[in-house]
C-alpha cells in the first residue's frame, strides 16, 4: 500500500492569498533580519571615530553582514519548505509547497526557489546601483509580476524550481 501524497491534486492557491503570504512572509524576515542584523552588530560596528561624518562599516563587513543575512533567511526559509513543513504565514493561509509530482520539494529544489525568489531583489539593487534612481526598485515585483503573464499564473521563482503553492486540505 502506498501512502497517500498530501499535495497530490490539490489546487493551486489563488493569487490573491499568496500574495497576502507573501507580505506576511516579508513581514516574518524582516524580523529575522533584525534579530540577525544585531547579532552582526559586533562584527560590522566600524571603530570608533572622532568624525563628524556618518560612521559606516567597511565594505568587507558590509558585505559579510549581507551574505550571513542571506545564508540566516536560506536557513529559515528552506527549512520551512522541505520535509513537508511549512512556515508561520504559510500555516496561516492554509498554503502548502510541492513540487511538480505533488510531494514536498526536497533541499536541493527548495535551495534553488529560494536563490530563484532573489531575482528581483538583485535586479532592483544593481539598477539602483546603476542609476540611483528609485524608480529602480519596482523591480522588486518581478518575481510576483510574473504570474500575470504565466500560464499557471505561478510566480517566477516556482516556476524556475518546478514547485507549486496549493491550498493544503
Amino acid at each position: 500500500m502506498t501512502a497517500a501524497v498530501p499535495g497530490a491534486g490539490a489546487a493551486s492557491a489563488g493569487l490573491a492569498s499568496r500574495l497576502a503570504a507573501l507580505v506576511y512572509e516579508a513581514l516574518v524576515a524582516a524580523a529575522l533580519a533584525l534579530v540577525a542584523g544585531f547579532a552582526l552588530t559586533p562584527l560590522m560596528s566600524p571603530s570608533a571615530s572622532p568624525s563628524v561624518a556618518p560612521i559606516l562599516p567597511a565594505m568587507a563587513g558590509r558585505v559579510a553582514g549581507f551574505a550571513l543575512l542571506v545564508a540566516a533567511l536560506g536557513a529559515y526559509f528552506v527549512w520551512g519548505w522541505t520535509g513537508g513543513r511549512r512556515t508561520l504565514p504559510m500555516k496561516t493561509w492554509r498554503l502548502r509547497l510541492v513540487d511538480r509530482d505533488g510531494a514536498p520539494p526536497g533541499a536541493r529544489r527548495a535551495i534553488a526557489r529560494y536563490f530563484a525568489a532573489w531575482i528581483g531583489p538583485a535586479i532592483a539593487i544593481l539598477a539602483y546601483a546603476a542609476t540611483q534612481s528609485h524608480l529602480a526598485w519596482a523591480a522588486l515585483a518581478i518575481g510576483c509580476a510574473w504570474a500575470l503573464v504565466d500560464r499557471d499564473r505561478a510566480f517566477l521563482h516556482d516556476r524556475l524550481a518546478g514547485t507549486r503553492v496549493v491550498r493544503d486540505a
